[in-house]
């Protein structure tokens, strides 16, 4: 199994993504902007959303490469990037989001602004490129597709039953997971920020 599936890959791809998309993160957004409409309508937003979300990362997993050859950047300077948009995220993570994103009439918010850019935003994108770009074997792309559809599922439970979870962990808890969130995710970007200066260093 190893030889088709690389755990550490997987693991790799799900933590990182977890805290960047912050699927309980996400739910007091998700009530804010569906407020108002029925249960029924909110499950049907959730999956909506979700699949939005996994076309746009799936798109860019896919062609990214092939945009970033086009435009000849190289590895390094886009985990540098990628560590520096990361490290912004984790910022509003752990000092709290800045203004909520109100709905836009005639638009719908599964797609603008749920599925992007509060899902697949820009560190999702980024950070699913550069999985892909540091991968070399089949196993490790079989586990970015994994990970990537194993956090699009949990994103979808955490919608779909948003209201129960509000209920249990209540707004405090809601926030102290972000900020943990948003330390890991802090810890990651400098990572990626060492490791794009490490290859400039050896690249010169």
């Amino acid at each position: 199994m190893s030889g088709v599936f690389d755990a550490t890959v997987f693991g790799e791809v799900f933590v990182t993504l977890f805290v960047i998309m912050d699927p309980l993160g996400s739910i007091p957004l998700f009530l804010g902007l569906t407020g108002g409409r029925s249960s029924a309508v909110r499950k049907r937003l959730a999956g909506q959303a979700v699949l939005v979300a996994l076309f746009v990362i799936t798109v860019f997993a896919l062609v990214g490469q092939q945009v970033l050859g086009f435009l000849k950047i190289e590895a390094p300077a886009l985990q540098g990037a990628g560590g520096l948009l990361l490290l912004i995220v984790a910022l509003q993570l752990l000092t709290g989001r800045g203004d909520d994103p109100t709905e836009v009439k005639d638009v719908n918010v599964a797609l603008v602004p749920l599925g992007t850019p509060l899902l697949a935003g820009p560190g999702a994108i980024v950070t699913t490129i550069v999985f892909v770009r540091e991968a070399e074997v089949l196993a490790d792309y079989v586990a970015i597709g994994v990970g990537i559809l194993a956090i699009h599922l949990v994103l979808y439970l955490s919608l779909r039953f948003a209201v129960g979870i509000t209920r249990y962990l209540r707004e405090a808890g809601i926030v102290l997971l972000s900020r943990i969130s948003g330390l890991l995710l802090s810890a990651i970007a400098v990572q990626l920020v060492a490791t794009s200066v490490t290859g400039f260093v050896d690249a010169a």
